[in-house]
């Protein structure tokens, strides 16, 4: 029974890492063709390393995409932006009271403190979505 319990322990590492560094790998292709719309050729795209660990997160959110399956996708859209803005936010929150200041921050007029924005709706909403994708294929 113990080993079994640990099997499921390192799979549920293992599935923390690849949320981590799908998030991490998407972010530099966003930023990059973000910086190519922005006339820069070399596609400049990057991330923080903090964030591998914010992007893992998203484990936490299988026990809801199990739930809301059955709701109509736009539904679970919405819900997904509304969870990934408050990781967002708390993650803002806290690394700018651990270390002082947060790695990102959003200076548009949608921002909120910096730590989140109301532009990136469709990005996080559809983030979420392809995120019940990746869950279906890793359980």
């Amino acid at each position: 029974m113990s080993v079994n319990l640990l099997s499921l322990s390192r799979y549920r590492w293992v599935r923390f890492l690849i949320y981590g560094f799908l998030g991490l790998t998407l972010e530099v292709i966003y930023t990059g063709l973000s910086s190519l719309l922005k006339g820069d050729l070399s596609m400049h795209g990057f991330t923080f390393l903090v964030m591998l660990p914010i992007y893992g997160m998203a484990i936490f959110l299988e026990p809801i995409h199990n739930i809301i399956r059955p709701q109509p996708w736009w539904l679970r859209g919405f819900i997904y932006l509304f969870l990934i803005w408050g990781i967002e936010y708390l993650s803002g929150w806290l690394l700018t009271l651990i270390l002082g200041f947060c790695p990102w921050s959003y200076h548009d007029p949608l921002n909120i403190n910096g730590w989140i924005t109301l532009r990136m709706v469709p990005e996080w909403f559809l983030t979420g979505l392809g995120f019940e994708i990746i869950h279906d294929h890793l359980r």
